[in-house]
Formats: C-alpha cells, structure tokens, sequence
C-alpha cells in the first residue's frame, strides 16, 4: 500500500508520517531527507541537486523522481511506504503510477486553519544537527534549546520567520490545489482536521489507513 501525505508547513505532516511508519511498518520516504543525504554524500545525483540549489533554482523533476524510485525499490520486505513531499504536481503523480503501477494507494490530506499554521510555524525549532523538529506548544524538548534526539542546538529556521511564512503557505496551496482535485477523481483523497493534539490527529488518519487496508485484506493497526 501506497500513502501520500498532504499538509502545509506547521500542520504536523513529519511527526504524523514518524507515528504512521511506527505503527504499520511502512517506509517513511521524504524526498527533503533524500536531498539533504544525497547531497551530504556527494553522489551524482546529490551533486546535480547541489548545483541547482546553490544557484536559487529548484531540484529538478527527474532528480526527485529518480530518487524515489531508487527508494522504492528497496522497500526491505516492508509492507508498503508514506511519501512526505511527493507527488507536488500531476506530472510527478504520474510518474509515480508509472514507477509503481499496481500497488493501491490513499491520500490523505492534514487540514489547518491559517491562523493556527501561523502560530504553529513561529513556535517550531529546528535541531542544528540532526534536523529534528519541535515546537513550543506541541512538543516542547525535555530540556530548552536541546535536541532530546542528540543534544543538538535548537534554532529557527529562517523560512519559519513571519515574513517568509505566508509565501509558503501561498506556494503549498497553489501546488496541492490541482492535485487534490486530481485524487479526488480518483477517489483515494482523504482529510482531516489538523488541529487537535498529535494523538487525536493521528486517530483520525488511523481511521482512514485501516478502512483501506481492510479493503485490501491487509492487517489494520490499532488506533
């Protein structure tokens, strides 16, 4: 099985991908994390990204895709995988049924009121060393200004300031507009509220998951 999440920065999109992964096994792809290692590594495909980045332009389609296919096909007998940041445009959505045709799929959709994306994004810190992600009123570090994960330094990330964070939310809603219609003429497209708890979120997702996989005759996970 095949999950694709949706969600503007500050709506929780990683840590519900973390709990996803965790509870069903799935392999969490996220084509950030695949960049930042593929350029970290300095491998053909991280130094084609490199250039294009460092030059203000974006990573072009036929390098994510080919790093999400390279991803895909080495799942590790795991039963299925949840992309975080792919497709972003009709065209890398039919890339991606090309690249796996058979396996069903679900989207779904974490939806936010902007004022509480607002507030969410100006309390998010960022682990300097691993990348972590936490924020002040969801889920504080155990210790202020410290990575629990590996004792890094705690920043905020220059695109979480104020005056960045609306162009942001502008981009993600003018990318996911047409590939929310796109899935939902499939009828794989699913939402839901984002803006209870972590828990009370991933609840709902669960939901949506096990009713799927039930279709599919897959073992559901507990809510």
């Amino acid at each position: 099985m095949r999950i694709i999440l949706f969600g503007p920065p500050g709506s929780g999109k990683g840590t519900q991908g973390d709990l996803i992964e965790k509870a069903y096994g799935f392999l969490k792809i996220s084509t950030g994390d695949l960049l930042r290692r593929e350029v970290k590594d300095k491998t053909p495909l991280g130094k084609k990204a490199q250039a294009l980045m460092s030059h203000g332009k974006l990573v072009s389609d036929e390098i994510v895709e080919e790093l999400v296919r390279q991803r895909i096909a080495n799942l590790d007998r795991r039963p299925g995988y949840l992309l975080d940041g792919f497709p972003r445009t009709i065209g890398q959505a039919k890339s991606l049924e090309e690249i796996d045709r058979e396996r069903p799929e679900i989207v779904i959709e974490i939806d936010i009121d902007l004022t509480v994306l607002m507030e969410r994004l100006q309390k998010r810190l960022t682990c300097s060393r691993c990348g972590a992600i936490y924020n002040l009123n969801l889920q504080k570090p155990r210790h202020e200004g410290t990575c629990d994960v590996c004792g890094g330094a705690l920043y905020q990330r220059e695109d979480d300031k104020p005056g960045v964070i609306a162009e942001r939310l502008r981009v993600y809603n003018q990318q996911t507009e047409k590939l929310r219609d796109y899935y939902q003429r499939k009828s794989v497209y699913r939402k839901v509220d984002g803006a209870g708890s972590v828990d009370d979120v991933f609840r709902k997702i669960v939901f949506f998951i096990n009713a799927e996989m039930a279709k599919q005759g897959q073992t559901r996970a507990s809510g």
